[in-house]
Parts: structure tokens; C-alpha cells; sequence
């Protein structure tokens, strides 16, 4: 059973072994859709996460890691050093910077009751991924 639902130019094609996977015409997959590019919706928060060079991205991951939202603060400050990230040209370089120490504060805050050390944690890993994908020439959005 496929059940295609129309969202502009992109379709969603639900299979018994493929639900909720995004589908267009295009190339074939193991489901008898089609597939082209499947994207990830990234809230503002998470968009906002710079990508860094890899070594700051691991020192902000360790420091995630020992103490929630340090790394993730610490981060805020590569935007305005540098670091870009896909919010900046939507919404500038202060916006995205203030969007982290928010997210660091919420980190800190929340740590106590063991969400906002996990929260860490995740924040520390996504920098990494994106600092290795900016290493390895792999568009942002991956």
C-alpha cells in the first residue's frame, strides 16, 4: 500500500518497510519509491549550532560532556569569531549567537534534572558531525 501526500514539489511515499520517508520521481529504492533527496527540519535552535573547526568542535564536546552548556557557550562565541552556521543568513550573526546562549543556558538550567546533560551531550556530538562534514567537503544540511 503507498500513500502519496503532495507538499510542494515533495511527496511522501508510505510503504510497509519506508514510513514517513520523503520521496520524489527521480531514482529507485528497495521500497518501489523513489527517492532524491530526503532533508532533515532543523528547529531554530538546532540550526543554529556552528560549524566549527574540528578541534574546537571536540573541546566543546568534552566540556558538554563535564559540565552541561559550557561547550555549547563557548561555541556561541565562534559566531561571532567566524563560525558559520544556516540561521546567519536568515537571521544574522547576533541572533544566531544569543540562539546559543540560550540553548547553553537551557543546557545548564535543565542539567539538574539530568535533560539538559543529555541535551549537552547531543549539542557536543551535532558539532562534531558538522565540524568532520566541513572537514570532508559534505554540504551542511546532510
Amino acid at each position: 500500500m503507498a500513500q502519496k501526500e503532495a507538499g510542494g514539489e515533495q511527496s511522501s511515499v508510505k510503504t510497509g518497510d519506508s514510513l514517513g520517508t520523503k520521496a520524489v520521481v527521480g531514482a529507485p529504492t528497495s521500497g518501489g519509491g523513489v527517492v532524491v533527496e530526503v532533508r532533515e527540519k532543523k528547529g531554530p535552535l538546532r540550526a543554529a549550532i556552528p560549524t566549527m573547526p574540528f578541534p574546537l568542535a571536540v573541546i566543546c564536546l568534552f566540556l558538554n560532556t563535564f559540565i552541561p552548556g559550557l561547550g555549547t557557550f563557548i561555541s556561541a562565541f565562534s559566531v561571532l569569531c567566524g563560525a558559520r552556521s544556516e540561521l546567519i543568513s536568515e537571521r544574522g550573526v547576533c541572533c544566531v549567537f544569543w540562539l546559543n546562549v540560550a540553548a547553553a543556558l537551557i543546557q545548564i538550567l535543565t542539567a539538574i534534572i539530568m535533560v539538559g546533560w543529555i541535551m549537552s551531550i547531543f549539542w557536543g556530538m551535532d558539532m562534531v558531525i558538522l565540524a568532520s562534514c566541513r572537514d570532508q567537503g559534505v554540504p551542511q544540511d546532510v
